[in-house]
């Protein structure tokens, strides 16, 4: 089937979208357990970024999964087939000159590994938030982890799945350390030189 796929050549690129936005496009990939802070902070990022002008996009694992990947479960296979389709589509947001978020647990080293040759590693800024697994059992924002502890839940990572932590992530956060502001500013110094394009 594969060998029918003929791609198209289109006039308009990468390079000129970028150019009109006046910024870089690149992804950043918040991975951490569920209650680490993965999704906040990626959200005062992309806040931060909005108010410099700047064009984003963020996706997060229950927005996903409730459209794109809703005939999806939480096996091993199915959280695998996951992460491939949103860093696929990750990797058209930033073709679109976007800078594009993404917050998922995300707890297989080869599946992020994976998502660093959909997009690039060249476009790829892995941001672990290293919260404690003490801390995020604590806030059980969800009632996640109170469900796995009474059985209500498999597959939950951190109970009953396990969490692959990065070993060298671009950006290492802990939640329970460092304040909201904090983070943000620490990924926006980070992604500052990213964010410049070739004139």
């Amino acid at each position: 089937m594969q060998e029918n796929v003929i791609p198209h050549n289109f006039s308009v690129d990468r390079k000129m979208r970028t150019s009109i936005k006046g910024h870089g496009s690149f992804l950043l990939w918040f991975t951490g357990l569920s209650g680490s802070g993965k999704s906040t902070v990626a959200n005062a990022v992309e806040k931060a970024l909005v108010k410099k002008g700047i064009h984003t996009y963020i996706l997060d694992g229950d927005n996903v999964r409730k459209g794109l990947n809703n005939n999806l479960s939480f096996s091993p296979e199915d959280r695998k087939e996951n992460i491939r389709r949103i860093a696929e589509v990750a990797n058209l947001m930033v073709d679109a000159g976007l800078i594009t978020l993404a917050a998922f647990v995300s707890p297989y080293q080869k599946d992020r590994e994976n998502i660093k040759q959909i997009v690039g590693e060249e476009n790829y800024v892995e941001i672990f938030v290293n919260t404690p697994i003490e801390e995020c059992e604590r806030r059980d924002v969800k009632g996640l982890y109170a469900k796995a502890r009474a059985g209500e839940i498999k597959d939950f990572t951190g109970v009953n799945a396990p969490y692959e932590a990065p070993t060298a992530p671009d950006i290492e956060i802990d939640t329970s350390q460092v304040s909201v502001d904090k983070a943000v500013e620490l990924v926006l110094n980070y992604i500052e030189n990213k964010l410049k394009i070739d004139e």
